[in-house]
C-alpha cells in the first residue's frame, strides 16, 4: 500500500507561560543565529520532556520529541496515551494548525480534521453556511458540497437547526455537525480527536461505523485519538502509545492496548494488599490480603478453567465500631478492561452481614463451583461498604492466572448459556 503520511524527526517545543521565546534578547539571538548565520536554533538544544506530573528546571519543554512514523493508505491508527502525552499536539501538526519545531511531515491526499468542539466553525454563520465554508477550505467546489449536503445534514441529525447560527448549538449538536462534515466531504485522511466523547452513545456508534466505512470502503486513512479503549479496539487496526511526547510503542491494536492498560495499573500486583497505596474509601475497614485456594485448602498461583476456586479475603478493622449491612464485592476483568463477572456477599447469600466493635479482623470467602474463564491473565477489583459509606476500594490489586482445562469434563453442555456465566455457591463470612 502507498504511504499516506510520512513523519520524519518531528519535534515540537514550547516555552512555558509565554508566546515566543519570551524576551527580546532571546528572539534576537534566535533570529541572528538562524537567519543571519544560518546555524541551528540555539533553543533546540535545551528543554525537558513533557512530564506534566513533575516540576522541571527548564522553561522549555518538548511537547513532541523525535517522532518518526509512516502510515499506509487505508490504515486506521489509534493514538493513545495519558493526558499531556502529546496526542493532540501531534494531530494539530498533522492538521497544519501549527508547525513542527523540527522535522517534516509529508502527505498524500486531502486532510479533514475534527480536533475539538466547533473546529472550523464561525459562530455567527448557520450550520448550512459552515458546511459550505468547511468544504471550500478543503478545496471542494460548491457543486461537490451541494451533492453531499443532504447526506451531511441527515447524518448529523440536526435538520431543524441547520439554518440557525452555530453559536446557538449545544456542544453535542456542534460535534455531530463537525464530524458529519469531516467524514462526508471525502477526505483522503480523516483526523479525529477525543471530541466524539461529547456525543451521545447513539451518535458515537454511528461515528465509529462511518469511520469504518471511510477506511474500508473508500481506502482512506483514519487517525483516531480516544481514551475509550473499547472504541479503539473496535475501530483501529494499529495503535501508537505516546508517552511524554515520544512514541513508546507501535503495533497491532490488541497488544498495544493491553500494554497501555497494564502501564497504569497498581504499581504492585501483590497478595499483600497492605502495600497498595492507590486505594479509595475512608479506611475504616481495609482489605489486608487475598488468596486463591483449591479444594484441598492449598494456595495456588495457576487456576484451571473448570476447576473449583475459593477466593479468601482477609480484612482489618482500622476503626473499631459496630458495622451493619456490610457489602463485600469482587470484580474480575481481563487484560483489556472487559468485565467478566462480579461477586458479592449480598448476591450470594441474599443478605448483608454485620460485625461488632470488638472485631479487629475477619475473613470473607467466595466459592466458585466451576471457574469459567479462558486461558489468560485477569485482574481483581475489591470493594467494601455498608451501602452508605465506602470503606475500601482497590482496583487492579491482584492478578489471577488461568490455564486451559476441561470445562465440560468430556460432556457436551446441556444448555446454550454462555460459559462466562459465573456459578458460585456462597460467600462465607468468618469473624
Amino acid at each position: 500500500m502507498p504511504t499516506s503520511i510520512k513523519i520524519e524527526n518531528v519535534s515540537k517545543q514550547y516555552r512555558l507561560g509565554v508566546v515566543g521565546t519570551g524576551t527580546l534578547s532571546h528572539d534576537l539571538k534566535r533570529w541572528w543565529t538562524t537567519s543571519i548565520r544560518g546555524k541551528e536554533d540555539p533553543y533546540l538544544k535545551i528543554g525537558e520532556t513533557n512530564d506534566r506530573s513533575t516540576k522541571g528546571s527548564s522553561e522549555y519543554v518538548w511537547a513532541l520529541k523525535d517522532i518518526n512514523l509512516e502510515i499506509e493508505q487505508g490504515d486506521v491508527v489509534g493514538i493513545i496515551g495519558k493526558n499531556g502525552a502529546g496526542k493532540s499536539t501531534l494531530l494539530k501538526l498533522l492538521s497544519r494548525v501549527t508547525k513542527p519545531t523540527t522535522g517534516s511531515i509529508k502527505y498524500n491526499g486531502r486532510i479533514a480534521s475534527l480536533l475539538e468542539v466547533g473546529t472550523g466553525f464561525h459562530p455567527e454563520m448557520t450550520g448550512r453556511e459552515n458546511i459550505y465554508m468547511n468544504g471550500a477550505i478543503m478545496g471542494m467546489t460548491r457543486a461537490e458540497i451541494t451533492a453531499k449536503l443532504d447526506e451531511i445534514i441527515a447524518f448529523a441529525g440536526i435538520e431543524r437547526y441547520i439554518d440557525t447560527p452555530t453559536k446557538r448549538y449545544s456542544s453535542g449538536m456542534t460535534v455531530r455537525l463537525g464530524f458529519s462534515i469531516a467524514a462526508h466531504l471525502e477526505p483522503d485522511i480523516l483526523v479525529v480527536d477525543e471530541v466524539l466523547a461529547v456525543g451521545d452513545a447513539e451518535f458515537q456508534k454511528k461515528a465509529i461505523g462511518k469511520m469504518q466505512d471511510v477506511s474500508k470502503g473508500g481506502g482512506r486513512t483514519v487517525l483516531f485519538v480516544s481514551h475509550n479503549m473499547a472504541s479503539v479496539m473496535e475501530l483501529c487496526k494499529h495503535a501508537i502509545i505516546l508517552k511524554d511526547g515520544q512514541i513508546s510503542n507501535i503495533g497491532n491494536v490488541g497488544p498495544i492496548v493491553s500494554e497501555y492498560i497494564n502501564s497504569f495499573r497498581s504499581e504492585k500486583i501483590t497478595k499483600n494488599l497492605t502495600e497498595i497505596q492507590t486505594r479509595l474509601g475512608n479506611g475504616n475497614i481495609q482489605f489486608n490480603s487475598i488468596k486463591f485456594l483449591n479444594d484441598e485448602n492449598k494456595e495456588q498461583d495457576l487456576v484451571q478453567c473448570g476447576q473449583k476456586l475459593r477466593i479468601l479475603l482477609n480484612l482489618k478493622v482500622k476503626k473499631l465500631a459496630d458495622y451493619e449491612k456490610l457489602h463485600v464485592s469482587v470484580k474480575v476483568i481481563d487484560a483489556n478492561d472487559n468485565p467478566f463477572f462480579h461477586m458479592s456477599n449480598s448476591i450470594a447469600n441474599a443478605q448483608e452481614f454485620r460485625i461488632s466493635k470488638e472485631t479487629k479482623e475477619f475473613d470473607v470467602e467466595f466459592i466458585l463451583e466451576k471457574l469459567s474463564l479462558n486461558q489468560g491473565e485477569y485482574f481483581i477489583h475489591l470493594f467494601i461498604s455498608d451501602l452508605v459509606e465506602e470503606f475500601d476500594v482497590l482496583n487492579y490489586c491482584a492478578k489471577l492466572k488461568v490455564v486451559e482445562g476441561n470445562f465440560y469434563q468430556g460432556r457436551l453442555p446441556e444448555s446454550r448459556l454462555s460459559p462466562y456465566l459465573v456459578e458460585y455457591s456462597t460467600a462465607i463470612i468468618t469473624t
